[in-house]
């Protein structure tokens, strides 16, 4: 950076010296013309003077050649008054030279990209920095601003280092992180050339593919994600991703299968399964397969209407109608009263607590002023009798009680 610049401001001083020069010798010039001339003049009239000698026209030639010199001399200033004049005149160039200065300085730094130039050089500085970072588990993670820091300085490694499958890898996976999905594909696809069998680089191309909104990208994921399947069964990994990639193409059949080997092949203790449940129990309802179905209406009370501020949350929970843990949980914007909405086994709070398994249930509909799951003091709900449960049910609850 600073032999760039110096560079530049060489080659701005040489452009003075060269405007300063030709300005100097374009007058030097004019002085030179001037005393040729009048030489010229000089030798032209003592020819005359010899022609009108010869004719008899004049008597007396020195006196007229004195006068000829005494002309000439008149029309030489003195060296003083032509120095001092030339300084003056060469003083008429500074503001063309602080006009080229500025004008040169200006075309800089407006086309340069001098800016960019620095911003670029400090992240090649602090490149090595965040990598470290980001590979060290027990450091602080990094900030976006600082992942695109990093993924611009593994771009700029990448030139120099295009046959490193890991560099490749690791640009894709930050393309992911920053929702990039351009770079992200484009440097798996990359990594893949250079590492065909690596496993976890398929799958993770095939979860940009999956991630897509492009249904051949959709397609093309599936595919590769079935592929994979047949080399390794009972994949976690794999299994999520063409479970994930079929439910959102509505392939339900598909995802409910996927989902359900999945949960076989998780300890039964893994965190997961209640997640993955849920999930199954989502596409059963979208697929039109859920056998259970409980139909909610809620009502405001003309009190509770006009002390409800507006927006608010509103949480819907069923209970066995003995335990105070809900069996299953819904929450949505409530809108304009009176709202009508559908609770099944998709919003089971457990998966051995489905909705389906009950006897008995308890319908509690609550709004919530700022959001919070909790009950707090203020808040206005609603609570249904125990009722008997039998799959199919239409409830109506209505808000006309206030949390103490």
């Amino acid at each position: 950076m600073a032999v760039f610049l110096i560079t530049m401001l060489l080659l701005l001083l040489a452009a003075c010296v060269l405007f300063l020069a030709a300005g100097w010798r374009q007058r030097e010039a004019r002085g030179d013309a001037r005393d040729s001339l009048n030489t010229h003049f000089y030798q032209q009239r003592l020819a005359e003077l010899t022609q009108d000698e010869e004719q008899g026209v004049i008597a007396d030639r020195a006196v007229m050649e004195r006068e000829l010199q005494q002309t000439l001399l008149s029309d030489i200033p003195p060296a003083s008054e032509t120095h001092a004049h030339s300084s003056s005149r060469r003083w008429v160039l500074l503001p063309g030279l602080i006009v080229l200065i500025v004008v040169s300085v200006a075309s800089y730094l407006e086309t340069s990209g001098l800016t960019q130039l620095s911003g670029w050089m400090q992240i090649q500085e602090d490149y090595p920095a965040l990598r470290a970072q980001v590979m060290d588990p027990h450091a602080r993670p990094l900030t976006l601003e600082q992942l695109s820091r990093l993924q611009l300085g593994l771009r700029s490694q990448l030139q120099s280092e295009p046959d490193n499958p890991g560099g490749w890898a690791m640009l894709g996976r930050l393309g992911m992180v920053l929702n990039d999905a351009t770079t992200a594909r484009q440097a798996f696809e990359r990594a893949l050339q250079l590492a065909p069998n690596n496993m976890a680089l398929k799958q993770d191309y095939a979860e940009v593919l999956a991630r897509s909104g492009d249904p051949q990208d959709n397609r093309q994921a599936g595919l590769l994600l079935k592929d994979l399947l047949k080399q390794h069964p009972q994949n976690i990994r794999t299994l999520s991703l063409l479970a994930y990639n079929a439910f959102e193409q509505q392939q339900y059949s598909q995802a409910i299968d996927s989902w359900e080997t999945l949960l076989h092949a998780l300890p039964t203790d893994d965190p997961r399964r209640d997640g993955i449940a849920r999930s199954i129990e989502q596409a059963k309802t979208d697929a039109g397969q859920q056998n259970t179905q409980l139909a909610v209406d809620v009502t405001l009370s003309p009190q509770a209407e006009k002390m409800l501020p507006p927006g608010g949350v509103m949480y819907i929970s069923v209970t066995d109608g003995t335990s105070p843990v809900p069996v299953a949980v819904k929450r949505i914007s409530p809108g304009h009263f009176p709202v009508s909405l559908t609770l099944d086994d998709s919003n089971a709070m457990l998966q051995d607590r489905r909705l389906s398994a009950q006897k008995q249930i308890q319908v509690r509909v609550r709004i919530s002023r700022n959001g919070r799951a909790s009950p707090e003091p203020g808040d206005w709900f609603g609570l249904s009798a125990v009722v008997p449960w039998d799959g199919h049910q239409h409830i109506a609850v209505a808000i006309d009680q206030q949390q103490p």
